[in-house]
C-alpha cells in the first residue's frame, strides 16, 4: 500500500485522518467470515488508528493482543466457572481478537508488513488456537461439568479441526503464492455473501463470544459442541474444495510449461 506508506514519511495526521484513510484502503473482505468482517475489522481499525497516532508498532500491538488472550485463558483453566466469569473471559478474548485485526492494518498504514512480523502474527494466532481448547479440557478435568470422561474428547477434536484448518489456510495460501508469476489467477466474482456465511462456525469470533455463555456450565457445553460439530464440517468441505483447486492449478501450470 505504498499510499499508505507516505502517512509514516509525512506529517503523522490525527486519528480521525488515519482512520478515514484506513476506511478507504480496506483489503476485499471476500469470504471472510461475517464477525471477522463486519465487526473485528473495523474495531482493529480504530485500534491501528489509535496505535498509529501514538506512533506504536504493529509488533508491539501483537504482543497486546497475545496478552489479552493469554490472560482469557489462564482464567479458563485456573477459575472455577461462575455466572460473571464468561463476561470476563468473553470481553478479554474480544479484545484479542480485536488488536490481532489492528496490528496487520497498522503495518500497512506504516508502508507494509515485515516477514518477522507475518510470522509473529501468525504463530500467537496458532498458539492461541492450541491452548484456548486445551484450557478447556483442563477446566472441564479441574472443576467438572463435562456429561462424561468422553465428553473431554470433545476439547481435544476441536483442537485438532482448528489447527488442522489454520495450517490448511496457510499451506493453500503459499501454494497459491508459488504460482501466481507463471499462471494467471482466476478471477473472483460477487462479494463472496454466500461463503461468508458458510464460514460462520469457524469464525474466531463467534468462538469468543460462545465462552459470555461459560460460567452456565450446560448452555456453554452444548455451543461449544455444536461449534465443534460444525466446524468440522466446514474442514471437511473446504479440504474436499483445496484438492480440486490445487489439482487444477497443477493442470495449469503444466498447459503453461508446454505453450
Amino acid at each position: 500500500m505504498a499510499a499508505a506508506g507516505v502517512l509514516e514519511n509525512a506529517r503523522r495526521p490525527g486519528f480521525r485522518e488515519t482512520l478515514g484513510r484506513m476506511s478507504a484502503a480496506q483489503k476485499p473482505g471476500r469470504g471472510a467470515p461475517p464477525y471477522s468482517r463486519w465487526i473485528n475489522r473495523r474495531m482493529g481499525r480504530v485500534i491501528a488508528a489509535a496505535a498509529f497516532t501514538v506512533g506504536a508498532t504493529p509488533n508491539a500491538v501483537t504482543g497486546v493482543s497475545a496478552l489479552f488472550t493469554a490472560s482469557a485463558i489462564a482464567i479458563i483453566a485456573l477459575v472455577s466457572p461462575v455466572w460473571w466469569l464468561g463476561l470476563l473471559v468473553a470481553a478479554l478474548l474480544v479484545l484479542g481478537y480485536a488488536f490481532d485485526a489492528a496490528d496487520g492494518q497498522l503495518a500497512r498504514v506504516r508502508g507494509g508488513g515485515s516477514r518477522a512480523g507475518e510470522w509473529l502474527d501468525h504463530m500467537v494466532d496458532v498458539t492461541k488456537t492450541c491452548l484456548l481448547h486445551i484450557a478447556v479440557l483442563v477446566s472441564l478435568a479441574r472443576f467438572g461439568g463435562a456429561p462424561g470422561e468422553a465428553f473431554l474428547l470433545v476439547p481435544l477434536g476441536y483442537l485438532t479441526v482448528s489447527v488442522v484448518l489454520f495450517f490448511g489456510m496457510m499451506l493453500v495460501d503459499q501454494l497459491r503464492r508459488s504460482v501466481a508469476e507463471s499462471v494467471a489467477a482466476q478471477p473472483r466474482s460477487g462479494s463472496g455473501l454466500l461463503q461468508t456465511l458458510v464460514a460462520l462456525p469457524t469464525d474466531y469470533g463467534i468462538v469468543c463470544l460462545a465462552f459470555v455463555l461459560f460460567g452456565w456450565r450446560d448452555a456453554f457445553l452444548v455451543a461449544y459442541t455444536l461449534l465443534f460439530a460444525a466446524h468440522t464440517l466446514v474442514l471437511l468441505a473446504v479440504l474436499a474444495k483445496w484438492w480440486r483447486e490445487l489439482r487444477a492449478l497443477d493442470a495449469r501450470s503444466a498447459a503453461a510449461r508446454k505453450a
